[in-house]
């Protein structure tokens, strides 16, 4: 009976442990209070860290600031062969691939069109984005969806994951994403 007490007390102690709040693998960078107190705020803080002119320094510091220090940005997509992949990246393997590329060439990211669903503390939000080269470019050169997962701690909105996929010939974007 001791043995069942026993074993019953460790696996309730284990099974509450996987539901607690997991605290970060290391701190993640304070966000500016005003980048961090809604949804909105996030999600154009997010556009605004990543968009600039060829050879401007990105704020990487105001990006980190956004995620979560186990936060997660995916990339989603075909290769060169065709072949669906899936990329995970932390955001600083984010900023180390693209930071040699916004260096030979500007990159400004905008929303088009928004779906965002939210229960409590947890929010999904569906951003439909178009890139270009330069702000005054007509047509973009890309289209796609940021699928972006977001929770908030009680004080702030933190980046959980950010999915995206950009627009193709075979797979454009639906009416309905982009309203």
């Amino acid at each position: 009976m001791k043995k069942s007490l026993a074993m019953f007390a460790l696996l309730t102690a284990m099974a509450g442990s996987a539901f607690a709040q997991q605290a970060p693998a290391k701190p993640a960078a304070a966000a500016a209070v005003a980048d961090a107190a809604s949804i909105d705020a996030v999600i154009a803080a997010l556009y605004g860290t990543i968009s600039g002119p060829a050879g401007k320094p990105r704020d990487w510091n105001r990006l980190r600031a956004l995620f979560r220090a186990d936060g997660k940005m995916i990339v989603h997509g075909r290769n060169k062969e065709g072949v669906f992949m899936t990329r995970v990246l932390s955001v600083d393997d984010y900023i180390a691939r693209v930071t040699p590329l916004f260096a030979k060439e500007g990159f400004f990211e905008s929303e088009l069109a928004r779906r965002t669903e939210q229960f409590g503390q947890i929010a999904h939000v569906f951003s439909t984005y178009e890139s270009r080269h330069a702000k005054e470019e007509a047509k973009p050169f890309q289209r796609g969806i940021n699928s972006i997962q977001l929770v908030n701690d009680g004080r702030r909105w933190w980046v959980q994951s950010l999915v995206w996929q950009a627009e193709t010939d075979h797979n454009p974007l639906p009416d309905r994403y982009l309203k």
